[in-house]
């Protein structure tokens, strides 16, 4: 209800004696001006459950009843001293004592005989409030635990507490329908702004309720589309006769919520952090160089800012554990977090992804009696989604775990880093605690400031990291383009896949082929490992990496100390190349905050499960783990990836092209093969039918010489045949079968000599010279023999030569000619002196010992012999 003047009453407190105040059927405490308790009746310790010896001389508002340290109660104490008078009525719950109670307060100032001026306070029991229904049963099934059983914890996740049904007593709600602006629900504690008249508060106007000139506001911002979740409308608003409130307002799910907190009389009444001061505690982030220092000043400026007595930087990993990072906290706070870890489901995935988009949240009294929220008639039966409420209460199930922490007061403010919930800044206090409204903005400032510096120091250390690394990346790029073998290029040289991702070991598999560099395991268990990947990837996906590569496959358990961590990508479609990286077991010791394994406890009745209650250091080893391969690296491997990928097709097409080009000249090839031998073929017919004719031709001659002359140029043309005719027959077309050619060729020439004329041959097989060769060594051979039938046979015609033919050294033949006549003059070399034998015939002989750059040698034994090295 609303603060007025006191009732009449027939009892004067300043002048009754102290044993009488005890006889009253209320409770009666006096205050000194400090707040101090100086009177304290037997009334007044029956309602609270405290001796009088224990509250005398002791702060009331901060030390005996530290939940009326608000504005709506102590606000008004202190407002009353700076006026000069006090004298207000006011409801007000006390949230725990033996049992929740509204009381009716009356505040006044006046004397006690012997001590001075006073503030009495008489606390008149209302009725006995029970918890509400949830934390009712929360409070029941605790009652009844008689055992920590486990139990899943994915219960947690799904209690809806973004529509909790009820608010925090320290503020009034209203919420109207969107397009109307037309009251739909309010909190049960409206009347504290508003006088209970007719008609009722539900379907009525919300301009009917708040001043005209906020209701106007929020309509431009309707009406400008700015209103958008996430987004809010602050202003201070003054209710006549109640005083200034804080009025906070948001959209959401088609509600227009508002939410009224009583805002302190004076800025000296509650600290409250001043514009200077954030900006002074901005600049001090700003000049942390880590983020261990940044986070310590965070923690440290928001301490000193809202007054929490212990104020922590929780960080999430990637599995949503938690950790205390950084921790500032009062001298005589004994249980220090920093350093603990915080399984996930102390924060289950409901909670986080409103902590994503709501940013903070402050308690001031755990025990506090929440206010329900009452809904129009007609309105719906849907609740009120309280996503971006401030006020919104906390799950009873947190509020048990933030019992068994040992926390009353509390706040937490998201740490939003690149839209990412990285963690959140903390505040504990053992008893109620009360922020300002102005403080818990300038936290909320100084924590988004904090956001800011952790991203600017991480995202250098990892732009340096990054640029390291594509350095490396852009060497190895380098050495691809300049190599057909990209394996090599990956793995030798100054820069090599080890230079990457802090690997410890690196390795590349193409096909059955494996190649490893620094501490790896074996190659066949590397290939077993690739084996597995090509059946553990699914399709359409081109990398695997895993900081416990033993728990997924097992068999590379012995090798868990070189090879925990795995990042391993494919270079192509086939999967027939993959890059890999190793890295090395880091055995570790995680200290949590109790024991993970136990997250929550079975509860009983209608709660499913209960908060854990042990938060004692539980240490765990753990082995099997590797550093975690960063996301940036992932991707950075998997780019690599496809610049390999470029590589080995490049290699591939330039192989089908080299395969194409190498079909295509042994098409050719067969081609000219065919065609020369069908050349040969036709010049041997070709030469044999001119040498038929010149024989034919030599027939009808009648002079001796003229004669002599058709048959020697006969034998000169069937020369030149038989090495086309070799040529034909021959597996190549541009060797010759010297040995094969000779024979054939001495046999012609026999038979065109006559009879009584013989060649004895001795040819060494398979002697294969080149074409040019062969037919220069053929035209030698017919002149030498027929010159030995026409000089060196006997009178009466009949003469034989010797012929031989061999290899001489490497690359080198002989050609041996001897016959049996008297042998050759001693002058038989000068032209001029021989009457004859100097004609074409030596002149032929000597232009093919040129042409092939042989040499001749003569001598008699005792017929001529003439010797030929080609």
């Amino acid at each position: 209800m609303p603060p007025s003047q006191a009732p009449h009453t027939d009892v004067d407190l300043d002048d009754i004696a102290p044993d009488a105040l005890d006889r009253l059927d209320r409770g009666v405490i006096a205050l000194d001006a400090a707040g101090t308790v100086v009177a304290f009746s037997e009334g007044a310790s029956t309602i609270s459950g405290l001796s009088r010896e224990a509250v005398l001389g002791r702060d009331y508002f901060r030390d005996v009843m530290p939940g009326t340290n608000v504005p709506s109660f102590r606000g008004r104490f202190l407002a009353g001293a700076r006026r000069g008078a006090l004298d207000e009525t006011f409801d007000y719950v006390f949230g725990r004592l033996p049992q929740p109670l509204r009381a009716r307060i009356h505040m006044r100032h006046g004397r006690i005989a012997g001590t001075g001026p006073v503030t009495w306070l008489t606390i008149d029991p209302v009725e006995s409030l029970g918890a509400d229904r949830s934390r009712e049963a929360v409070v029941a099934a605790i009652g009844r635990r008689v055992r920590a059983e486990p139990v899943d914890a994915s219960l947690c996740e799904r209690e809806p507490i973004h529509i909790p049904g009820s608010i925090q007593p320290n503020a009034v709600m209203l919420a109207a329908d969107a397009g109307t602006l037309l009251v739909v629900a309010y909190s049960a504690n409206v009347g504290e702004i508003i006088d209970p008249i007719e008609p009722p508060l539900a379907g009525r106007p919300l301009a009917d309720v708040l001043p005209a000139d906020f209701v106007a506001a929020l309509r431009a911002r309707l009406a400008s589309g700015t209103f958008q979740d996430g987004t809010a409308v602050r202003r201070t608003v003054t209710v006549p006769d109640r005083g200034a409130y804080h009025a906070i307002a948001h959209v959401h799910a088609g509600r227009l919520i508002v939410e009224m907190e009583l805002e302190p009389g004076s800025v000296e009444d509650f600290a409250t952090a001043s514009q200077i001061d954030t900006e002074l505690a901005v600049g001090r982030l700003r000049g942390a160089g880590t983020l261990a220092e940044a986070a310590r000043i965070a923690a440290l400026e928001i301490r000193s800012l809202t007054g929490f007595e212990a104020v922590l930087v929780y960080r999430f990993d990637t599995d949503w554990n938690g950790e205390a990072v950084a921790e500032d906290k009062a001298p005589d706070w004994s249980r220090s977090l920093l350093g603990l870890h915080f399984p996930a489901s102390d924060i289950p995935a409901q909670a986080r992804a409103l902590y994503t988009k709501a940013k903070s949240r402050f308690v001031i009294d755990r025990d506090s009696v929440p206010v329900g929220l009452v809904s129009a008639p007609g309105s719906g039966n849907g609740p009120i989604d309280l996503t971006f409420a401030q006020h919104r209460t906390l799950s009873p199930i947190h509020l048990e775990y933030q019992r068994n922490l040992g926390v009353n007061g509390s706040m937490s403010i998201s740490i939003m880093v690149e839209s990412r919930l990285w963690g959140l800044m903390i505040g504990h206090h053992r008893r109620p605690h009360y922020v300002t409204p102005e403080t818990r903005a300038a936290a909320t400032v100084l924590t988004d400031a904090f956001a800011m510096r952790v991203q600017e120091i991480e995202s250098r250390r990892l732009w340096a990291e990054r640029q390291a690394h594509l350095d490396v990346e852009g060497r190895l790029v380098r050495g691809l383009t300049r190599s057909d073998d990209f394996v090599a290029a990956l793995t030798g040289g100054t820069t090599t896949l080890l230079d990457l991702f802090s690997a410890t070991g690196a390795g590349i598999v193409s096909s059955d082929r494996v190649t490893l560099i620094g501490r790896t395991p074996p190659a066949d268990m590397v290939a077993a490992i690739a084996t597995w990947l090509r059946a553990r990837v699914p399709a359409g996906e081109v990398g695997y990496n895993s900081d416990s590569v033993t728990v997924d496959y097992p068999e590379a358990g012995p090798h868990r100390e070189i090879a925990s961590g795995l990042l391993a990508v494919f270079v192509d479609a086939s999967r027939e190349n993959l890059l890999l990286w190793f890295r090395p077991e880091v055995s570790s010791t995680v200290t949590w905050g109790g024991d993970p394994r136990k997250p929550v406890l079975a509860g009983s009745g209608p709660v499913a499960v209960l908060p854990r209650r042990s938060f004692e250091r539980w240490v765990e080893e753990r082995t099997g783990f590797a550093a975690p391969f960063a996301e940036w690296q992932i991707q950075l491997a998997g780019s690599l990836a496809e610049a390999v990928e470029g590589v080995v097709l490049r290699q591939r097409r330039k192989i089908d092209e080299l395969t194409g080009l190498l079909a295509e000249k042994e098409r050719l090839l067969e081609q000219k093969d065919l065609l020369t031998r069908e050349i040969d073929h036709r010049v041997k017919n070709s030469l044999q039918i001119v040498s038929a004719f010149l024989q034919m031709q030599r027939r009808q001659i009648a002079d001796g010489e003229a004669r002599q002359a058709f048959a020697d140029t006969s034998a000169r043309v069937m020369s030149v045949a038989r090495v086309h005719d070799s040529l034909y027959q021959a597996e190549r077309f541009d060797e010759v079968d010297l040995g094969q050619t000779i024979e054939n060729l001495c046999s012609d020439l026999a038979g065109l000599a006559g009879d009584g004329h013989a060649v004895d041959l001795s040819a060494e097989p398979g002697l294969m010279v080149p074409y040019r060769k062969a037919v220069a060594l053929s035209l030698i051979a017919t002149e030498l023999v027929t010159n030995a039938f026409k000089y060196a046979a006997t009178p009466e015609g009949i003469g034989r030569v010797e012929v031989s033919v061999s290899a001489s050294g490497p690359g080198e033949v002989q050609l041996r000619v001897c016959d049996d006549g008297a042998g050759l003059p001693d002058d038989w070399a000068d032209a001029k002196a021989r009457s004859k034998g100097s004609g074409l015939g030596m002149k032929l002989i000597r232009a093919m010992l040129d042409q092939i750059n042989a040499t001749l040698t003569v001598a008699n034994t005792p017929g001529a012999c003439f010797t030929i090295t080609a």
